[in-house]
């Protein structure tokens, strides 16, 4: 609990210092098509399955998501047989044991996906100092959502001429300050996605930001079908009572 409530604070932090940093600079963050907007929109699994494969093969290495149970995939279409090959490739620190030692065992479902790194020390020593975000709840502690992770994703290019980087930062077009300590790792063809669709850059940012807005809320698509019938409800109830009004009120005329 301690956890979630820490990360949801940094998350708020980090909303509003991007958000007053991006209206400073009045960056523009174009708004993208989402299946998952609207009241009746719902998380495209395909597209979020593809991005849960960029996130392990390409994100993992430096991103955590510590407060992501691995059995949380379950809600964009994998199978339990799927859940438990998927944690089998993780390990995570379990014990003591009955030599009073903590030891590594395989991951199952029930796990939380493990950090790449044992502490944040050695999170900065391998990244330049740069301390990579948990991605947890990132598409939430952005403003802009899911639109400005596909818009930070895209938004790598040469800086401009008189730009001149710190040693170890890439330019960003759309991050505040312009200048990240993370690379550009989306490229072409990146990955190979098992039902055939082309990895372009696009494609893979489109998928990753799907993925994690998932991640930040995996109940989505089932607080938006129980607000589609409670507003349903409340529409028959609204008819009943004005029918029965009209009836009550018909016998004293």
């Amino acid at each position: 609990m301690r956890a979630l409530k820490t990360a949801i604070l940094s998350a708020a932090l980090a909303l509003g210092i991007a958000g007053a940093a991006q209206a400073s600079e009045a960056v523009h963050i174009p708004k993208q098509n989402w299946p998952h907007s609207g009241i009746f929109g719902t998380i495209d699994k395909a597209s979020a399955q593809r991005g849960f494969q960029i996130y392990k093969e390409v994100c993992a290495a430096c991103h955590s998501m510590r407060l992501v149970p691995i059995r949380t995939l379950a809600g964009i279409g994998f199978s339990e047989d799927e859940l438990k090959a998927i944690a089998a490739g993780y390990e995570v620190q379990a014990g003591p044991n009955d030599a009073g030692e903590m030891f590594m065992r395989p991951a199952i479902p029930a796990d939380r996906f493990p950090s790449p790194f044992a502490n944040e020390q050695a999170a900065r020593a391998s990244n330049n100092g740069a301390l990579p975000p948990d991605l947890s709840l990132m598409a939430k502690a952005r403003v802009g959502g899911e639109d400005y992770l596909y818009a930070f994703l895209t938004g790598f290019e040469e800086p401009p001429a008189d730009v001149k980087l710190m040693d170890g930062m890439s330019y960003n077009k759309v991050f505040p300050g312009h200048q990240v300590g993370m690379p550009n790792i989306l490229q072409p063809d990146g990955v190979t996605f098992a039902d055939g669709t082309k990895a372009t850059v696009e494609q893979q940012a489109h998928d990753v930001a799907t993925f994690l807005t998932f991640a930040a809320e995996p109940h989505l698509d089932a607080r938006k079908q129980m607000g589609v019938k409670v507003i349903l409800f409340l529409l028959v109830l609204a008819g009943l009572m004005y029918a029965t009004k009209r009836k009550l009120w018909s016998t004293l005329h």
